[in-house]
């Protein structure tokens, strides 16, 4: 019987120094692991510290080995796998254009109502929609209105609780 694949969200604490997301994603690609989704940002600029969120799925197995190979990354403080640690807050963000004749806009804009997703550009032929929520939350979205346009930045996920992704002591 084949291991049960997981989707796991894993974020890294590192150094925000030229060529670490390189490496990151060298880890990954370099064993033919995907990443379903990627976000970087500068989260401490005393220190000089990014976080990396990674959304990756695999087999408890490979996940084990992604986060042992990034612990090992010297530009690597900590490794959190988000998935199995407890709670967390998942979002994501994406702009979503709907174009059409009127009674399409209108349509969308119903939809975006509903769901309470916000307008945010408009001209006579489209509407841009910007759409925050679990990923599950922006796929119903993107199914419902058919964009002709989508851009999506990637999830970003952090801890409930009193449990925080800093570096070691």
């Amino acid at each position: 019987m084949a291991e049960e694949l997981r989707r796991h969200t894993i974020c890294a604490l590192v150094d925000n120094e030229p060529g670490v997301l390189a490496r990151v994603i060298g880890l990954f690609s370099g064993r033919g692991y995907n990443i379903e989704s990627l976000t970087v940002a500068q989260v401490d600029a005393r220190r000089g510290l990014s976080r990396i969120n990674i959304v990756t799925t695999g087999t408890e197995l490979v996940i084990e080995q992604i986060k042992s190979l990034l612990a090992k990354l010297v530009p690597v403080h900590r490794v959190q796998d988000l998935t199995v640690e407890g709670p967390a807050v998942e979002r994501e963000l994406a702009l979503v254009k709907v174009t059409g004749d009127r009674q399409r806009l209108v349509d969308a804009l119903r939809i975006a109502d509903f769901m309470d997703v916000r307008l945010v550009d408009r001209t006579p032929q489209s509407f841009v929609f910007e759409v925050t929520g679990t990923s599950d939350d922006l796929d119903a979205f993107i199914n419902l209105v058919e964009p002709v346009e989508v851009s999506r930045a990637g999830v970003v996920a952090i801890g409930r609780g009193d449990t925080v992704l800093g570096p070691r002591s």
